[in-house]
Formats: structure tokens, C-alpha cells, sequence
């Protein structure tokens, strides 16, 4: 689920995925520019004046020259998966585990943890749950989900990380500074995919015939992203069209925006609106449900008349102005997600889909325009208020240490299909965390303060762990012996220091240029979708009960009826073939066959 491009790098802690070189803008003239070009020509008046009377003779003057064509618009950016990690991710190993620039480690005195990679691999294959996808949410194992998360959140979380982690650094600088030692973007919620650098600097994302409005791109009755004649999006993060459910989030925000602007909000304000009530969503709404409003409140004072403050003992960046990524949140605490993924979701009523799928049936892959029929019923996937509760509202999976089976095998649009390139998710986040330096679950844990579980609580039983486990592993499996609906100690602990820390080192955010704002008690993304408009009119259409005749009466000496039943086949008899689409073909839904590359 997951990509971006040289000037999008950044790892999506949702997707395994790296950095790859597909933000480079592509060019070359292609037949329908030229054929453009030529029309645009042909359109144009002829050039001249005020007719006067002409002189009896003239000096030769040059021709003017044509006018230019106009400019070709660029192609969208498709986001590479897999190809490595975040500019600067490998400070630790790189540089100096002390040292603080776009990455850094959050606990610089602690070791990095370096078991065999053998150990690691044999880890990641214990942590695959190995259950197929379902044909219907309503079958969903309702022991192994958490109440209080609708699998929305999930994909709000890979939207936040997005978010944060865009690197906007131009390519140049990028090149001339490989580990982001000087030249880096500090990260911020600031919707930096939304608006990209602005009308100036990200035209592309903008509507050329409406100013300050986003482009947007409504077809066949689906709210999808605008994009190129090839299907790619323009994004200011290419990484929020990996999948069906983040891209149409993704147009929730643009549609919100240019609500705001057809209102007579002007630009600034609009978008000042839109990232004001997006923090205040993560900081009110989906933070407590991941790590409990408990950890959020003993995190933030707010002081009257002043900004809101941030008390957090662990993430204590030098120089607040530049703030840095922790390590140990990229990767690790922060892809506690992966194991609340599910193997399906309803997108809308009746209608199941595998988040991967064989060749040729339908799945939530994105890099791609949205199809007619997967458009997005947001009441599956979050509560909406006013909106009846559905009985198979997806809910996202317990927070423990398995991963949904079709996790275990990514596909080629996931992972490069390069020669032995890992597909196991699992697999790629335990040994990248060995790559990047991260200290192990139970040193974190003891610089914290708390009692570290023991490998034996944890489930390994192997020697060669000498003691210690893999501070992603660490994360997962402290939360499941917790129950599995939220975070732990030590995972809660690094996930809310970092986001209210980063939201306290923004001067433009609301902590400090608005502390007081509050969109309500009790808002939630649902009424976020609702004030966007975002939700689609079939989800509030009830299908038409088909009227029964009403029974008559059995008249005086007869007998009723028994009650109807099945008809039997007779001897010899086929039974009557379900017609298409009456039973789930279980070939659809069957894991994505590996290994790839």
C-alpha cells in the first residue's frame, strides 16, 4: 500500500515501502501535445492594429514570431515502491547516533540491537495469521477486532504519515546532501500533500480556470483524484494514491477545501480552516483511540492565554525550530498499523473487496483511477452521525504481533519485482529496523522506566535473541498482552511524544497560533466528512423493500397451507446453478501466489 517519489522520500510506516526515483517529472512530446499546439495556433486572431493610411513606402521589418504553444502540463508522479529507505533514515549507521537532522534517535545512548537475520526471518514468518480473506465483512471474527477503531483510522493514520514525512527538498539539494544532514523540510502537519508548495509552487495540484481552488476529478459518480491522460495522480505526495481507501480520503480534503472557498473563504483562510481542524482531528480524535486519551492529556497542558504546551520527557529536539524524525518512531513504533490492516473491507454495502487479489479480479490497489463500483461508503468505515450503524462496519484488527495473511506476499505493485526482493512485510520491517541501528524493545523500555518484558513473555524462546527482541516486534506484542486495543508503555509512548511533540514545534499550528480553537465537543472525523460533503449520496439511499402479498384468510372448513419449504429435486435432478455473483468466488479472494522476483 504505498510509494513516492525523489522530491516525496519518505517510508510509509503503513507500507514497508522506500524511496524510489519516481517523483522525477517525465518529458518528451507526445502526439496529442503536438496535435494541441497546432489547434492552439490555429485559434489565435490575427495580429495587427488601428488601421491608418499606409506610408507610400516602408522599411522591411522581420516577420513577429509565433506565438509559443502552451506549456505542456507535466505528467503526474507515480510513487516507486520499495527501493530503499527515507533520505536520512540511516543517521544512526550512517553519521553518529547523536546527531539530530532530518532523522534522528530518539534514545542516543542506547545500543543498536543487531540479532542474525536469520532469527529475523524465521520471526516473520511466525507472525503471519495465515487466514484468508473473507468473501463478506459481516463473517469477520469480531474476538480479533477492536470496538472503539473503525478500520478508517488506519488509513488516517497513513494519511498523517504522509504527511509528516514528505521530504519537499528539491531534487538538487537532495543529491547534494544524500543523508539530509543540512537541507531537509522539517516535518509538519501542514497537509503538505494537499497543497503541495502552493498555487506558485505546485500549479499542477491547482484549478487553472477557478484560482485558489484544487483540482478535482468527479467521474462515473466517484469523488477520485485528478490526474494525468495515463491515470496517474497529481499529488503533492504520490504516496496517497497506493491505495483505493487513502486516495478517496485524500479528495475528502480537496473537497473540503473548495466548499470553504465557494463560501468566500479566501484561499489562506480556507486552508488555514482545513489544517486546523485536521490537527485538532489527531490530536482529539485519533490519538486517543491509539494510545488513550490518558496519555494524550498527560502530554499537553493548556494554559490560558497562552499556547498549549507539550510535556513529554523522551522527544526533546536541540533545536525546536528544526525538529527531527525519531528512528524508533519511522521504524518501528509507528508501524504498529500493519497489524491492525485488514485482509478485506466492504467499500459499500454488499460489496467485499480484497486489499490484494489474483490477476483479474478486484482489488484496493490504487496507482490507478477509481472504478465505478469501488467507490468509498465512508459509514464503513468510520462513524458517521445521523448514519444508521451498519452490521459489517469495518473494524480494524487487534494491535498484536500477526499480520493478515495477504501481507505475507506483496505484490509486484507493493515491491518492485527485483531479484530477491522480500514480499513479506514483516520480514522487510524486522530487518530494516536492524539496518537503521534501532536499540531493542527492552532497553527502550528500561530507559523509559518501565519493568521490560521478558523475551519469555514476548514469545521467543530462542537463544540466539540473547535476551532481547526487535523494538517493532516489542511494540506489537506489548500491546496484545495488553488486549490489543491500543498501544502500550512503550509503543504509546514514543507515537504520542512525537506527534504532539512536532504539533508544539510548529509556530503555525494551533498549539500555538490558535489554542484556544475547538470545532466541538465530541467531533470526530465523521462529522469532518459530513461538514466536506464527502459522503456519497447512494450511501444514504434504502433499498426498496419488495411489497408481499398480504395473506388471505383460510375460509371456513379449509385447512391452511403448510408453511412453504424448499421443493426437493426429484431423482436423477441437478440442482439449479447459483447465477452469477449469488456466492463469492473463493479464487478472488484467495493470497496473491509468491514468491515475486
Amino acid at each position: 500500500m504505498h510509494g513516492y517519489g525523489d522530491e516525496t522520500a519518505g517510508v510509509c510506516p503503513f507500507s514497508g515501502a522506500g524511496a524510489g526515483d519516481g517523483g522525477t517529472a517525465r518529458s518528451g512530446v507526445g502526439r496529442r501535445t503536438v496535435l494541441a499546439g497546432l489547434a492552439t495556433l490555429a485559434a489565435l486572431p490575427v495580429l495587427g492594429g488601428t488601421a491608418q493610411a499606409a506610408p507610400a513606402r516602408r522599411t522591411p521589418t522581420a516577420p513577429p514570431p509565433p506565438p509559443k504553444a502552451p506549456a505542456r502540463k507535466p505528467r503526474a508522479a507515480r510513487g516507486a515502491h520499495a527501493v530503499g529507505n527515507p533520505r536520512g533514515s540511516d543517521i544512526a549507521v550512517r553519521a553518529d547516533r547523536d546527531k539530530e537532522a532530518r532523522f534522528g534517535v530518539m534514545f542516543k545512548k542506547l545500543p543498536a540491537f543487531s540479532p542474525p537475520d536469520a532469527l529475523l526471518t524465521a520471526l516473520a514468518v511466525a507472525m503471519n495469521d495465515g487466514k484468508a480473506p473473507l468473501s463478506d465483512v459481516k463473517d469477520s471474527d469480531v474476538a480479533s477486532d477492536i470496538a472503539g477503531i473503525p478500520a478508517g483510522y488506519i488509513y488516517l493514520g497513513q494519511f498523517i504519515d504522509h504527511d509528516m514525512t514528505l521530504d519537499k527538498t528539491p531534487l538538487t539539494q537532495q543529491q547534494q546532501d544524500p543523508r539530509a544532514m543540512t537541507n531537509y523540510d522539517t516535518p509538519r502537519f501542514d497537509l503538505a500533500s494537499v497543497y503541495g508548495k502552493g498555487p506558485a509552487g505546485s500549479p499542477e495540484l491547482y484549478d487553472p480556470a477557478r484560482p485558489g481552488y484544487l483540482l478535482c476529478n468527479d467521474h462515473e459518480g466517484v469523488r477520485d483524484l485528478p490526474r494525468d491522460e495515463v491515470g496517474a495522480a497529481y499529488l503533492g505526495d504520490p504516496r496517497n494514491d497506493e491505495n483505493l481507501i487513502v486516495a478517496q480520503l485524500h479528495a475528502v480534503f480537496l473537497r473540503l477545501h473548495n466548499k470553504l472557498r465557494d463560501e468566500g473563504k479566501g484561499f489562506e483562510q480556507a486552508q488555514q480552516l482545513v489544517r486546523w481542524h485536521y490537527q485538532w482531528l489527531i490530536v482529539n480524535d485519533y490519538l486517543p483511540r491509539i494510545v488513550g486519551r490518558d496519555v494524550v492529556d498527560r502530554l499537553v497542558r493548556r494554559r490560558r492565554g497562552g499556547p498549549i504546551e507539550f510535556l513529554g520527557r523522551f522527544y526533546k529536539p536541540r533545536n525546536p525550530r528544526r525538529p527531527y524524525m525519531p528512528v524508533e518512531y519511522s521504524g518501528a513504533a509507528y508501524r504498529f498499523g500493519h497489524s491492525m490492516i485488514r485482509a478485506e473491507y466492504e467499500v459499500h454495502d454488499q460489496h467485499t473487496v480484497p486489499i490484494f487479489a489474483n490477476e483479474g479480479y478486484q482489488d484496493l490497489r490504487g496507482n490507478r483511477p477509481v472504478p465505478a463500483d469501488l467507490w468509498i461508503d465512508w459509514n464503513y468505515f468510520f462513524e458517521v452521525p445521523g448514519m444508521s450503524t451498519p452490521d459489517d462496519r469495518n473494524m480494524s484488527r487487534k494491535i498484536d504481533a500477526q499480520l493478515s495473511l495477504p501481507l505475507s506476499t506483496l505484490p509486484p505493485t507493493v515491491v518492485a519485482p527485483t531479484a530477491g526482493a522480500i514480499v513479506s512485510l514483516a520480514e522487510r520491517n524486522l530487518l530494516r529496523g536492524k539496518r537503521l541501528g534501532l536499540p531493542s524493545g527492552q532497553d527502550v523500555a528500561a530507559a523509559m522506566g518501565l519493568k521490560p518484558l521478558t523475551n519469555q513473555q514476548l514469545g521467543l524462546t530462542d537463544p540466539g535473541w540473547k535476551g532481547k527482541a526487535p523494538l517493532w516486534f516489542y511494540v506489537l506484542k506489548e500491546s496484545e498482552l495488553l488486549g490489543g486495543d491500543r498501544l502500550g508503555p512503550v509503543g504509546g509512548t514514543i507515537v504520542a511524544e512525537v506527534i504532539l511533540g512536532l504539533m508544539a514545534c510548529d509556530t503555525s499550528s494551533y498549539f500555538t497560533a490558535n489554542p484556544g480553537f475547538d470545532p466541538g465537543a465530541g467531533y470526530s472525523m465523521g462529522h469532518f466528512l459530513l461538514w466536506a460533503d464527502a459522503i456519497d449520496p447512494r450511501a444514504f439511499e434504502v433499498p426498496e423493500e419488495e411489497e408481499l402479498p398480504e395473506a388471505e384468510e383460510p375460509a371456513d372448513g379449509e385447512v391452511e397451507d403448510e408453511a412453504p419449504h424448499e421443493e426437493e429435486p426429484e431423482d436423477g435432478e441437478e440442482p439449479e446453478p447459483l447465477e452469477p455473483g449469488e456466492a463469492p468466488d473463493p479464487q478472488a479472494t484467495s493470497p496473491v501466489p509468491g514468491p515475486i522476483g
